[in-house]
Parts: structure tokens; sequence; C-alpha cells
């Protein structure tokens, strides 16, 4: 049987690229639904791709003109390329601070990238309003970030269990960080067994193999592997401090929704309510029998929220 979270409707077909200072970006992108509806973006976090929004993205298509994309060096997204005689830090190549630089720590490069490509939308489908913006994981100090330092504004933003208030870190986070090389010497059937093991501990259901299947794939192609060590040093690095200390003036100017699966192993549910009175939140709702992947675990529960959310606002 075929997986909701699976379509041919949903392939990233368009290609944008952008450069900055040191490095260049190919990102895959596409969009669905009606260019005259009210434009909807969905942004996905780590370990995942924007297939993650499969069903909702269609659902939502009859209503909204929804836009999906990987970020660098996720799914279907090519990793960032230096350009030739560019350096991220001052500090030595071998030096703690120089590897977080590199590792784009605080998701800045990302973010960066998703505010180039937002306004490249906004200006290319000539927008009659701001979108609304659902997110994920780090998706979510992503679309913070995007807002509060790139002036990019919505209409409205629902952020699904993500990666936006300290503290943060995992036990395998800091195990890979402080060992990258170690990690990248282990042969591949240890990698996926490790994959595997990491995927698994953020849902509170079993997922079926074909969603298991569809979560590794992108990290088991060539050069997965360095990827997926890359992300999880990165994961051990993250910080908010460039935005955190904003994060009341979001809600001053704009309706956001929490939506947090109670039983997150990765980032636990008390971060909702911490997260929901720093944004100043019209709304916190804490989906029961589901963990980081929420979606995965209550599907109809946040088809509901998203609905109700998008239709209120």
């Amino acid at each position: 049987m075929t997986s909701a979270f699976t379509s041919n409707n949903t392939a990233l077909t368009q290609t944008f690229n952008y450069q900055n200072a040191t490095h260049s970006y190919t990102i895959k992108w596409r969009s669905l639904g009606n260019p005259a509806s009210p434009p909807l973006i969905f942004i996905h976090g780590t370990p995942w791709s924007s297939l993650v929004w499969t069903p909702f993205a269609l659902s939502l298509s009859r209503h909204f003109h929804v836009y999906l994309f990987d970020n660098p060096g996720f799914g279907e997204s090519p990793l960032e390329i230096p350009l030739p005689g560019t350096t991220t830090s001052s500090e030595p190549s071998n030096s703690r601070s120089s590897k977080i630089t590199q590792l784009d720590a605080d998701l800045a490069r990302q973010s960066q990238v998703f505010a180039a490509l937002f306004h490249y939308w906004q200006a290319s489908d000539t927008w009659a309003q701001s979108p609304h913006i659902i997110a994920h994981d780090h998706g979510g100090l992503m679309s913070l970030r995007a807002h509060l330092l790139h002036n990019c504004h919505y209409a409205s933003l629902c952020l699904l269990n993500v990666v936006a208030i300290g503290p943060f870190g995992q036990p395998l986070f800091k195990a890979v960080a402080d060992n990258p090389e170690q990690f990248s010497q282990l042969p591949d059937i240890a990698i996926d067994g490790i994959l595997e093991s990491y995927i698994r501990n953020a849902s509170f259901y079993e997922l079926s193999k074909q969603d298991m299947q569809m979560l590794k794939e992108p990290w088991l192609r060539e050069g997965g592997k360095e990827g997926f060590i890359r992300q999880l040093c990165q994961a051990n690095y993250r910080n908010t401090d460039a935005v955190e200390g904003r994060y009341a003036e979001v809600g001053t100017k704009l309706p956001v929704k929490i939506v947090w699966g109670k039983q997150d192993n990765w980032i636990p549910v008390e971060t909702a309510y911490r997260l929901g009175e720093a944004l100043r939140a019209k709304e916190v709702a804490v989906v029961e029998n589901a963990g980081h992947l929420v979606m995965f675990d209550q599907p109809g529960q946040i088809g509901v929220e998203l609905g109700r959310w998008l239709g209120a606002v």
C-alpha cells in the first residue's frame, strides 16, 4: 500500500539558484493549486524533507497556492557549494568555532536562502497578500529568523514541534559533533542503523516500512552519509541568540499557533508553552499520542488543526 506521505503530485520540479558572499545554492521547489489563491508555505526541518507535508499540501491546495521546497542539503536540494577563495570563519580551520561556523550552527545560511526564495516567489507570483507559514522542527527557527531578520512578512505562523527556544541537544548530537571523523568512517550499514533508530525515536507509533524508507532514502544516496553526519553536528550547536530576545514582536504583528506532539522525545512538551508565551501565541494545541513527527502519528488531527487555523486567520 502506498503511503499518504509519498506522491508524484508533489515532486519538486522547479529550481531556484542563489548565491551569497560565500556559497552558491540550488533549491528544488514546486507550487500547487491556483496562483490566485492565498499563498501558503510549508517548511520542513531536520533530517526530513518537504515530503513530510505531502497529504496536507495536496489537501490544502484546493484553497491555497501551496509552496513546497527542500532546504540546502536535504531531500532533493544538494548541499551548498563554497565559492572559490572564500572561508566562513577567521578562526583556524581545525578550531571548534570554525567548525561550528562551517556547519551553519544557528541556521543562518539556510534562513537566508529561504528568505531569498520567499522574496523571489513574492515578486514572481505578485502575491496579493502575505503568505501563511506552516513549519516543523528547525523550520520554526528558519521562519522566525526570516521574519525578524530578513523582512519576510507573514499572514500567520503555525509551528509544529519546532526548534525555536533553548535549551537544545541530544546525546547523539554531542557524540557525533565531538567525533565527526570517527562517525564518517563507520560502514554504511552502521550509519543505516543509527539513522533508522534516530528516525524511529521521533514517532510515537511505529512508522510503516514505506514511510521509514521515504524518510531514510535521501541519506542513503551517494554522499548521504556525510550529509547526515553534518546535520547531526549542526543540531548540536544550534542557537537562537540572534532572534529569541525579539520573539514578543512576532505575536504583536501576526497570529501565531503552536501545535505539539505530547510524547515528543526530542523536544519536551513544556517547550510548547514556553514558546507560546515568548511569541505571544494565540493558541497552543497539544496532541495526545504523538511524538516529534506529529504529522505522521496523528495526521487526521493535524489536518483538523491546520484547517481550523487557516480558516480562522
